[in-house]
C-alpha cells in the first residue's frame, strides 16, 4: 500500500514569519520534505519570485511535485543533499538567495512507511537510510561497528544513559546471530534496560534507533559542514531560519549563530580587533523559538523542536 507522503510542518507559522519573504524573492528550502513550508513561501511569491526545494528522499521529491505544482516555472525541485545546495544552485544560475529553510525533523512518512526501518513500531529489516542510494544502512551499523562505536554514538546521537549497556547487549547478541529487524534490535535493547527504567520515559528503544538514524545519514556531519555555505549564500538581510530536533543539533546551530554575529578571535585584553574578522550578520533568534502550545497538542513530533534564525548583514 502506498502511503501519502505526510509530515506536519512544524513551527510552519513562526519559520514563515521569521523568512520576512519578499515577493520577488528566491528562496530555498534544503529539507523539502512533503512541502509544507514550500508551499507557504511559494503563496507570497509575486510572478518574478523563485523557489529551489532540495531532498535526497524519492517519495519527498513526488510529493512535493505534485503539492507545488500549481505554481508552475516558479518552483525548481532538486534530488540532492542539502549539503550540495551551493554548487547545485549555481548549476542553476543561482549565486544568492534570499532566505533558506532547513528543517532538520524526520518525516512522518519517513517513520510511517514501515520498509524504510525507521522505526521501531512495526517489525521491518533494519535500513533507515533517508537516500535508497546511499550503501550504508542501520543493519550494517548495528553488526559491523565495533562496541566501543556503537556506545559512542548511542551516548553522543542518543543521549541514552544506558547507552554503554545497550552496546555490549548489542555485540553479544549478533555474536549468536545477526541483527536483522527492527523488533530483534527492540528485543536487545529491552534486555539492556533495567525493568524499572523501562516503565516510565517512553519507548526504550527510542534513544538508540535516533542515534543509529544520525549516524546512518551523518546528521550533524552534514549539518556542520553545510552552515557556512548557507550563511554564504544569503543576500544582504536575507535570513537562514533552522529547525532542530535534537539538543546536538541545536547547539551545532547555536554556536555557529553566534560565531557568525561575533568572529573576532582577538584576545578579549586587546583594546581594537586586529584580526580583520568581520561579523556576517545577527542572531535574530536569542533564544530558540518553540512551538506553541496548541502545536504541541495537535503535533506531538514538535515537542522538541526549537527554530533558530540568523540575518545576514
Amino acid at each position: 500500500m502506498e502511503m501519502e507522503f505526510r509530515h506536519a510542518s512544524v513551527l510552519l507559522n513562526e519559520t514563515i514569519e521569521a523568512l520576512k519573504i519578499k515577493p520577488e524573492g528566491v528562496y530555498l528550502d534544503g529539507t523539502l520534505g512533503g512541502g509544507g513550508h514550500a508551499y507557504e513561501v511559494c503563496k507570497r511569491l509575486g510572478d518574478t519570485g523563485s523557489f529551489y526545494g532540495i531532498d535526497q528522499d524519492e517519495a519527498a521529491i513526488e510529493a512535493a511535485g505534485k503539492r507545488l505544482e500549481e505554481f508552475g516555472e516558479k518552483v525548481t525541485i532538486i534530488r540532492n543533499n542539502y549539503c550540495n545546495a551551493r554548487e547545485t544552485l549555481r548549476e542553476n544560475g543561482v549565486e544568492h538567495v534570499d532566505g533558506i529553510v532547513l528543517d532538520l525533523g524526520v518525516s512522518s512518512y519517513q517513520l510511517d512507511t514501515i520498509d524504510r526501518g525507521f522505526t521501531y513500531k512495526y517489525d521491518t529489516p533494519l535500513d533507515m537510510r533517508m537516500d535508497q542510494r546511499q550503501k550504508l544502512t542501520a543493519r550494517d551499523i548495528v553488526n559491523d561497528y565495533d562496541e566501543q562505536s556503537l556506545y559512542r554514538i548511542i551516548r553522543d546521537y542518543g543521549e541514552d544513559q544506558f547507552a554503554k549497556n545497550i552496546a555490549k547487549h548489542i555485540v553479544q547478541a549478533r555474536a549468536e546471530k545477526a541483527i536483522e529487524t527492527t523488533f530483534e534490535l527492540n528485543e536487545v535493547i529491552k534486555a539492556a534496560i533495567p525493568a524499572k527504567m523501562r516503565a516510565v520515559g517512553g519507548h526504550p528503544s527510542k534513544r538508540t534507533f535516533q542515534a543509529i538514524r544520525i549516524e546512518c545519514n551523518h546528521e550533524l556531519d552534514v549539518l556542520k559542514n553545510s552552515l557556512q555555505d548557507f550563511i554564504d549564500l544569503l543576500n544582504p538581510q536575507g535570513r537562514l531560519c533552522i529547525i532542530t530536533f535534537h539538543s546536538l543539533e541545536d547547539r551545532i546551530v547555536k554556536n555557529f549563530f553566534r560565531e557568525m554575529e561575533n568572529p573576532c578571535t582577538c584576545p578579549p585584553e586587546f583594546p581594537v580587533c586586529v584580526c580583520g574578522k568581520i561579523p556576517y550578520g545577527k542572531v535574530i533568534s536569542r533564544k530558540p523559538i518553540l512551538p506553541s502550545q496548541e502545536e504541541l497538542e495537535g503535533n506531538s513530533r514538535s515537542k522538541s523542536a526549537k527554530l533558530r534564525v540568523f540575518e545576514r548583514i
